[in-house]
């Protein structure tokens, strides 16, 4: 038997960290999918920041499983300090404890994100009853926002994928970078669309999502009386956010066997 097949391996995501109890199931389910298609013998996840598992917990619930390799996953969309932070964290654990671990890319610069959000504007499209083909939608893409210049262009070559699918395509950021909600709802609008379609570019249903981008948007069209827009739902749960892990943990793990 090769070693692809008798290699027992671990599977360990890492996410920033939020106390929302959806993002912990949503990562819970993803991990779950990751370990039934992949093949591993234990899949979990842990938190870089905000409340446990930790790093350094996440690798020793690994190790318990007497595992022969543990591959991680740093589950961010953008590089930057965070991703660093993880990776470093990551490497100097594995080191401490002397196990035998491989570290994947994160999820950007994958034509799978683009797939994920093209989906989520079709099914906003379907239950919304919306009949207009794409090349009549207008589209803006709201991402978190970061002061680091990695992060934003990783986000705009994923903007930039979907611009010939769509009318038009605008983004925008939370916090921390420009152009703000508000100036991406009044740049949109200035076009005269028919419709508006707008795609929350964050993985899970954290604080941001249920609260902060509501409020935002709220606040933005309180100036406008176009009122023909519909939300689309975040990343979430998706197969193809599983395939995108599996594809980037046999990315490291084939140099390793």
């Amino acid at each position: 038997m090769s070693g692809e097949f008798s290699m027992r391996k671990a599977l360990l995501i890492i996410d920033r960290g939020s106390k929302e109890l959806e993002v912990q199931d949503e990562l819970f389910k993803i991990s779950y999918r990751a370990k039934q298609k992949g093949g591993y013998i234990y899949s979990n996840f842990c938190f870089l920041e905000v409340i446990p598992p930790y790093i350094d917990e996440g690798i020793i619930n690994c190790m318990k499983e007497n595992v022969d390799l543990i591959t991680v996953m740093p589950y961010f969309l953008y590089p930057g300090m965070k991703l660093k932070n993880a990776v470093q964290k990551t490497a100097a654990i594995s080191k401490e404890k002397g196990v035998k671990l491989v570290i994947t890319k994160p999820l950007c610069y994958s034509e799978v994100l683009t797939f994920v959000i093209r989906d989520r504007l079709n099914q906003v499209k379907f239950v919304n009853d919306i009949q207009l083909n794409d090349k009549e939608c207008d589209v803006l893409v709201i991402g978190h926002g970061s002061s680091d210049r990695r992060a934003t262009e990783a986000f705009i070559f994923t903007i930039n994928a979907i611009k010939q699918s769509y009318r038009n395509v605008h983004y925008c950021f939370l916090e921390l970078a420009q152009p703000s909600i508000n100036e991406g709802i009044n740049s949109i609008i200035k076009k005269n669309p028919r419709i508006v379609l707008i795609m929350p570019y964050f993985l899970h249903k954290g604080i941001h999502i249920k609260y902060d981008v509501i409020k935002e948007l709220k606040n933005a069209l309180k100036s406008h009386s176009f009122s023909n827009i519909f939300i689309a739902d975040h990343i979430g749960v998706d197969e193809k956010m599983v395939n995108l892990i599996l594809q980037r943990a046999n990315e490291v793990e084939k140099k390793i066997v």
